[in-house]
């Protein structure tokens, strides 16, 4: 009798090997020199979004170090420290955190005075080096990124203060730091805004790596364990296409094998896993919302990732974009990349997330449509359903846009709303959007036919000229999707181009003069 696979893949906390399918998490690092950090007793600083690896990493590190046995490493979370600002109470915290990692670890447990908090955290570290002498100490610090204010200063002021006695038995000969954020962004934000100069309390760093997310040929070999386990099969465009939706995001990647394997099928089926399936999986991952997709949308509260959103979304070219606060914190939280120089959503499943966050509230607020929006064949009016927005658009857009927090992308969200508000159920929407391009794409399926929208704000010019811009954009959108649908036997319905004038003296206009239809050609143009 075959030996049952009780590996899984790991959507939550760090991955072990004897439970979850994974891949060596050292392989993803750029800008690293592991073998460096130690032997020439160096101080390092590890960044990358939430669950790409990082923990998985240091524990696997950890393990490597002490296996060699020349050194003792030991890794410490300091994530109990969230939320307390005040160094006089995180810093007997992160001693009592250090005191617990070190029993887990079977290690010595180091004590601490009754000293000022300024200096209990290098007095601990001194003595958990004395204390597993004649080796060096080794520490792995994670979760950095939670310590906030004047915590954050002493923390690193002290690991400063003990570098220059670092070695045996007087000081760990190698710390790195890990978080979110490079460093510098939290000494930034710890000093109210004021960056670092070359006196900060960590200029003591010889390198700031990253956790790179997976490559194509990464997903597959993390399938391929699994066809090593069991013997299920994958078809390569089902492969094709988590790579495409993740972008090799790894916590993507995993969840969406997680529910093609355990949900969508049975844990112990070796039936191959299809497209059909990793599709049926998205949308589940999409709708379930979970912890790691939640808190990706909880972002959108920040007035300055807010922005960056606008700007992705109405496609306007923004040259002081990659420069602002707003932008790097969203490139370090991984909501957003450069692909090709163009700024971008990180993946197409986080585009998904934060579109339909930005537009749940109008959503529910729209009622529910109780015009004839299908077909005697079942497909969608797509007609009817925009002439319908039109008419919503005249009798609404002026009360919706005072209530918006969204000033500039706010035509663009409820006509994704509204829409969402007809198909949501039985249709989806997949959506595209980058700085620069002007424009913003939406392709909606129903019943398997699809339609293509592109979105356009008139702010300067004549409705003209932006229509015959917009008419050769989509057309080139449209030759470009067609050929993806023409793999799945699929063909695009119609070509919609909406141009909402957003002009100053727009408003001023009736609107008569603002609702337009146009046939023009193969493109039906609305003017809002």
């Amino acid at each position: 009798m075959a030996k049952r696979e009780i590996r899984f893949f790991n959507t939550t906390g760090p991955c072990n090997p004897d439970m979850h399918y994974m891949l060596p998490p050292e392989e993803r690092l750029v800008g690293a020199q592991l073998h460096r950090y130690i032997s020439d007793q160096l101080y390092w600083v590890l960044h990358a979004p939430r669950q790409t690896g990082k923990t998985t990493f240091l524990q696997s590190w950890a393990r490597e170090i002490n296996s060699g046995g020349k050194e003792v490493a030991c890794y410490v979370s300091v994530e109990t420290c969230q939320g307390v600002s005040e160094p006089e109470k995180a810093m007997p915290t992160i001693c009592a955190g250090i005191q617990a990692a070190a029993q887990a670890a079977n290690l010595p447990v180091p004590t601490t005075e009754d000293k000022p908090y300024h200096f209990q955290l290098g007095d601990i570290l001194r003595n958990w080096s004395a204390l597993v002498a004649p080796k060096p100490l080794v520490v792995l610090f994670d979760e950095v990124d939670v310590l906030e204010g004047e915590t954050m200063i002493s923390f690193l002021r002290q690991l400063r203060e003990g570098f220059a006695s670092r070695g045996v038995g007087k000081f760990p000969i190698s710390i790195v730091l890990v978080g979110m954020r490079d460093l510098k962004d939290y000494i930034t934000q710890s000093k109210g805004g004021i960056a670092p100069n070359p006196g900060s309390p960590f200029n003591i760093k010889e390198d700031s790596a990253v956790l790179s997310n997976f490559h194509k040929v990464d997903v597959a070999k993390l399938f391929a364990q699994r066809t090593a386990g069991n013997g299920q099969q994958i078809t390569q465009e089902a492969l094709d296409y988590v790579y495409e939706q993740s972008y090799g995001q790894p916590w993507i990647v995993n969840s969406l094998f997680k529910r093609a394997t355990l949900r969508i099928l049975e844990q112990d089926s070796t039936e191959t896993v299809t497209l059909d399936h990793i599709k049926e999986a998205r949308q589940q991952i999409i709708l379930a919302r979970e912890t790691h997709l939640d808190a990706l949308a909880y972002r959108l509260e920040d007035p300055r990732i807010r922005k960056v959103m606008e700007t992705l979304m109405t496609g306007e070219p923004d040259m002081q974009l990659v420069d602002s606060e707003g932008f790097r914190l969203s490139l370090d939280l991984g909501l957003v990349t450069i692909v090709n120089g163009t700024p971008q959503v990180a993946n197409p499943i986080y585009r998904e997330v934060l579109a339909r966050q930005m537009t749940y509230g109008p959503q529910l607020a729209i009622p529910e449509p109780e015009w004839q929006w299908q077909k005697s064949d079942g497909s969608l009016d797509m007609d009817r359903m925009l002439r319908e927005f039109q008419y919503f658009w005249q009798n609404n857009s002026e009360v919706w846009a005072e209530m918006s927090n969204y000033t500039e992308v706010f035509p663009h969200l409820l006509l994704m709303a509204f829409l969402q508000r007809v198909t949501n159920g039985l249709g989806r929407i997949e959506r595209e959007y980058a700085a620069g391009r002007k424009r913003m794409d939406l392709a909606v399926e129903y019943n398997g036919v699809w339609n293509i929208i592109e979105i356009k704000l008139l702010k300067r010019g004549t409705f003209d000229t932006l229509k015959e811009e917009g008419i050769r954009q989509i057309l080139r959108y449209k030759d470009s999707f067609s050929v993806s649908l023409s793999s799945q036997n699929r063909s695009a319905a119609g070509c919609y181009l909406v141009i909402f004038d957003r002009r100053p003296d727009a408003q001023q206009l009736p609107w008569s003069e603002r609702i337009k239809w146009q046939e023009e050609g193969e493109v039906t143009v609305l003017g809002c």
